[in-house]
């Protein structure tokens, strides 16, 4: 089966179900030829980052509201090429959404998701979805394999934080496999011993909190061009007092190849705040090696006087389909309200194969152009990204279709508990 994925434009239907759009749920019942769209999604996972962005229960619902059979999925699982290819996410769309069905009481789907267990290449990821399931009578059986199968740091993997939903089926593995139990008790030992840790006051010592602030920031920085395991400490401390060392740091880091050192502080310069501004465009201007960082800072803390370079950045993003790029601009452009982005974050919206990168967009359109916005956050009942349907359960206007739909979002078990809460909040 060829499964090579064809994005189509966005302003088909097809197009429209691959980017997760709420729109394409909506139009999805009146439209002859849609499951097929939906099962061509499945198989070809049309996900611009699949370790971000959710798919699975948006394509179980529409499988849900259109009647669709689980059988086209389970052929997908069990297709000869799963046993030859060596692409580690071709199932794994199909896997979300039969996990997904089942949560949605289709338990039919739960019938392929335990042989694809039993049988499939991937065959651990399919384990790990039925433990998620939380029902031991699903999973029943399964603890034979799981201890044949799994060595041990496997199966320490697969108990590990096991207590949630998780926790009545590894309990009853564990009452029927000796090595599952021991995983188990290993497991809780480790727990007590985090939480004894934690639990215990730290004494100063010669490389904690309080040695690294009795030191001169000339100090930290010496300690943080060592590039050893100290490193790290010293540039986070340099950032907590904003030294303008930091600042120096990174011009010398950044360029260079990525590395723990470099990566430390970008994380300490998020967190800096605006004295960083008049370096931060600097470096966005010069086009640089620390140009990324400055448009982050800048995002995160600058003025209406940066609004034009943000401009610049998302044009540019936009045009190369860089959706990565585009969300930094997108939050600065929103957090400084600048009416003028409006056209660009709708044309973000409608064109991104990036899920991810729609809350920022639905956030950004809400503060910039309210009324505007009412459209999309009506839309974004239905998308595919929990953080679309948090921020439209709390903004879309009250009327008799969403009212339905929220109160749909409310009692829906599978849905995320945040977005459960904000629709319950707007029912009241």
């Amino acid at each position: 089966m060829n499964n090579e994925v064809v994005m189509q434009t966005a302003s088909t239907l097809h197009g429209q179900l691959q980017r997760g759009l709420g729109r394409a749920a909506r139009r999805a019942a009146d439209k002859p030829g849609a499951g097929e769209y939906v099962y061509d999604c499945i198989r070809r996972d049309p996900r611009w980052d699949a370790q971000c962005e959710s798919r699975g229960l948006y394509y179980a619902r529409l499988m849900v509201d259109l009647e669709l059979p689980v059988g086209p999925v389970a052929e997908h699982l069990f297709d000869p090429a799963d046993q030859s290819e060596g692409d580690d996410w071709r199932v794994q769309l199909a896997l979300d959404v039969l996990t997904e069905l089942v949560r949605l009481s289709r338990r039919e789907a739960a019938i392929p998701l335990r042989r694809y267990a039993e049988e499939g290449m991937h065959w651990y990821d399919a384990l790990e979805a039925l433990a998620g399931l939380g029902d031991p009578v699903l999973a029943g059986g399964l603890d034979s394999l799981v201890a044949a199968r799994c060595d041990e740091p496997t199966l320490d993997g697969l108990v590990s934080g096991y207590a949630g939903p998780r926790t009545a089926v590894i309990e009853s593995w564990a009452a029927r496999q000796p090595r599952i139990a021991a995983a188990l008790a290993r497991s809780r030992e480790a727990g007590l011993a985090r939480s004894r840790e934690n639990g215990r006051p730290r004494r100063p010592g010669g490389g904690g909190p309080a040695a690294r602030t009795e030191r001169t920031d000339d100090e930290l920085l010496g300690l943080a061009r060592r590039r050893d395991d100290g490193a790290v400490a010293a540039i986070f401390e340099l950032g907590r007092r904003r030294a303008p060392g930091l600042l120096d740091l990174a011009e010398e880091l950044l360029p260079q190849r990525p590395s723990r050192w470099g990566g430390a502080v970008c994380r300490a310069l998020r967190e800096y705040g605006p004295e960083a501004l008049p370096r931060a465009r600097a470096w966005a201007a010069a086009g640089g090696r620390c140009t990324d960082m400055g448009l982050d800072i800048l995002a995160r803390h600058g003025t209406r006087q940066d609004i034009p370079l943000l401009m610049n950045e998302l044009h540019a993003a936009l045009d190369r389909r860089d959706w990565g790029d585009a969300a930094g601009p997108i939050e600065g452009l929103g957090r400084l309200r600048a009416g003028e982005a409006v056209p660009l974050l709708k044309t973000a919206w409608t064109e991104s194969t990036y899920a991810y990168l729609r809350p920022r967009v639905l956030t950004a359109l809400t503060r910039t152009a309210p009324h505007t916005a009412e459209s999309y956050t009506v839309e974004g009942l239905w998308d595919c990204e929990e953080g679309v349907r948090q921020v439209a359960a709390q903004t879309a206007p009250i009327t008799a279709e969403t009212r339905i739909r929220l109160q749909r979002l409310d009692h829906d078990i599978a849905e995320e508990p945040a977005v459960r809460a904000v629709a319950a909040s707007r029912l009241m």
